[in-house]
């Protein structure tokens, strides 16, 4: 009993420093910066520049120059005042540019048309590795200069490499842009902004080769001390559609905030080193064994990901120290670009999950002697072939419907504009929260017809199938399994935590069966104490004998 407390009490020492160290590293005021900043810059409240809404390409510019340029710049107060010491600011006053904001655009070639027709002869493809256009040209897209534009006005139709920009690709809802591409930098005043934004449009800087424009900046608040990398998308289709999106991604950079993080982190690297030791005796001890334990599995995923978020965390501390340097070196007014940074960023939040995830499914270790859970494992035991059998039946079933509901429905429903799509709304239609009105606008008798389909069969048939193979599987679990005395260590344990500490007293019962137990130690002797019963029982033959011998003698005496 003795060593399982003291399992318990270490693992949730090591359960406590765990999630010390992962949610002390989040920001509590990341949240309202993303809010803040997509309310914002959507400008959602202006019905003709509302960011979210565009769907054409005069909506995108009247959007520039109405609203993101006067938003990157501070401007005079609400009372009229000049911006003091609020250059580099935008017009929130609140965050700070690092840098400034960049704004670059894919194009596609124009090439001949795949099928040939009278109408017609260049075409426009969606864009693609193979078809993106990397010529450098004159404003206006031409080959010749006829005439002289500002410096940025003429390098914004140069085209520049990824490595020259410092940005890495970007993965958009309709495809995936590398970072090289044509771009133009807002620098200068806001008049200077206005202007240049009005000539590229004149010039056309977006056009029907025009796939994907990125507008990507770096914000730093002082006030909470967080950096932010902002990303505009938007995407141009070959079919004419104008899709928006963006990304917003705040980033703390602080580490070890407090001695007692630091602390709290040395402690935790201390268990981990713990743990591996332990596996690498269990693997040597089990050998293959060792991979057939689910627990095994557990244990190696929460060290994996401990000295990966350890190995991350020292790389975003050294990237915090360079941007940092840049920064008090040139005042703010240097570019960097924290796309990569945001990427390592976001897998470091994932590997603190994961770290979180395998840290609480070890509580179910801990839990192993307890009914419910004993329960829960065996009825897992009897339905897991069952189950595999079951999957297969299912996805196969899933499948044909996803294909089913694809091909009937691919031009006419969002959600089954592509495989994927089609899979995430018919688990939507599984749980029942999918709105069937849109199948009867697609088609008003195959609409109702597949979707009363799919519920027959899969709702209906399948999950019913699912639940008796549980229901089963938890009756013939429930039968079979016996539970031994040692398997109600919780309940022990917590007894006798009750009683020592005065929170219950024992009832007439319980007194009765301890006394019982005191009595029946003291006459009923187990089989540690047989050894020493035998010496008694020998030491008493052996005065018996004696003392007979010793009547005998003195009776033969007496007769003579």
């Amino acid at each position: 009993m003795w060593s399982f407390i003291r399992e318990i009490l270490s693992y949730f020492c090591f359960f406590i420093l765990l999630y010390t160290i992962t949610y002390s590293n989040q920001n509590s005021n990341g949240y309202f910066q993303v809010d803040h900043l997509q309310k914002y810059f959507y400008n959602s409240r202006e019905i003709n520049s509302d960011y979210s809404k565009i769907s054409t390409i005069n909506e995108y510019w009247l959007w520039l120059e109405e609203s993101f340029v006067s938003n990157i710049r501070a401007q005079q107060w609400y009372n009229g005042d000049a911006p003091r010491y609020l250059s580099g600011f935008t017009n929130d006053k609140t965050n700070r540019f690092i840098g400034w904001a960049t704004m670059r655009q894919l194009r596609t070639k124009s090439q001949l048309c795949h099928v040939k027709n009278e109408i017609i002869s260049t075409c426009q493809y969606d864009y693609s590795l193979f078809n993106e256009d990397k010529h450098s040209y004159q404003p206006g897209w031409l080959n010749e200069t006829i005439r002289t534009y500002s410096l940025s006005i003429s390098q914004s139709f140069q085209y520049k490499s990824s490595k020259d920009l410092d940005t890495y690709t970007y993965v958009g809802d309709h495809g995936s842009y590398p970072g090289d591409g044509y771009v133009y930098k807002f620098r200068g005043g806001l008049s200077d902004l206005q202007s240049n934004l009005s000539q590229l449009h004149t010039l056309g800087w977006i056009n029907n080769q025009t796939r994907a424009v990125i507008i990507q900046f770096t914000l730093y608040n002082p006030n909470v001390q967080l950096f932010t990398a902002v990303t505009f998308l938007m995407e141009f289709l070959s079919t004419g559609g104008v899709y928006p999106s963006a990304r917003v991604e705040p980033m703390s950079f602080d580490a070890f905030t407090s001695p007692f993080q630091l602390i709290c982190m040395m402690f935790y690297m201390i268990f981990i080193i713990y743990f591996m030791w332990m596996e690498i005796k269990s693997l040597f001890s089990l050998k293959w064994s060792y991979f057939q334990q689910f627990w095994s599995y557990v244990e190696v995923g929460m060290i994996v990901c401990s000295w990966s978020s350890v190995g991350i965390y020292v790389w975003r501390y050294k990237e915090y120290k360079r941007i940092s340097s840049l920064f008090e070196q040139t005042n703010g007014y240097v570019y960097i670009n924290l796309q990569f940074a945001s990427y390592i960023n976001d897998i470091l939040t994932y590997f603190y999950g994961f770290c979180c995830f395998f840290g609480t499914i070890k509580l179910l270790h801990l839990c192993r002697f307890n009914e419910r859970l004993m329960l829960f494992r065996e009825t897992l035991k009897y339905a897991g072939k069952e189950l595999i059998s079951f999957s297969m039946m299912f996805l196969i079933v899933f499948f044909a419907f996803m294909c089913l509901f694809n091909l009937l429905f691919v031009s006419k429903i969002l959600g089954c504009s592509s495989l994927l799509e089609t899979a995430q709304m018919l688990f939507q239609m599984t749980l029942l929260k999918f709105d069937a009105t849109e199948l009867v606008g697609a088609a008003a008798f195959l609409g109702p017809f597949c979707f009363s389909l799919f519920i027959l069969l899969v709702v209906f048939v399948c999950l019913s199938m699912f639940l008796s193979i549980i229901n089963d599987s938890f009756r013939r679990a429930r039968d079979d399994m016996k539970i031994e005395k040692n398997q109600e260590i919780f309940s022990f344990i917590l007894n006798r935590f009750q009683h020592w500490t005065g929170w219950k007293k024992a009832s007439e019962k319980e007194i009765y069966q301890e006394r019982n137990g005191l009595m029946r130690s003291g006459y009923i002797n187990g089989m540690e104490h047989l050894s020493e019963k035998l010496d008694q029982i020998l030491d008493a033959v052996n005065r018996l004998s004696v003392s007979r011998e010793a009547e005998l003698t003195r009776a033969q005496q007496t007769d003579i």
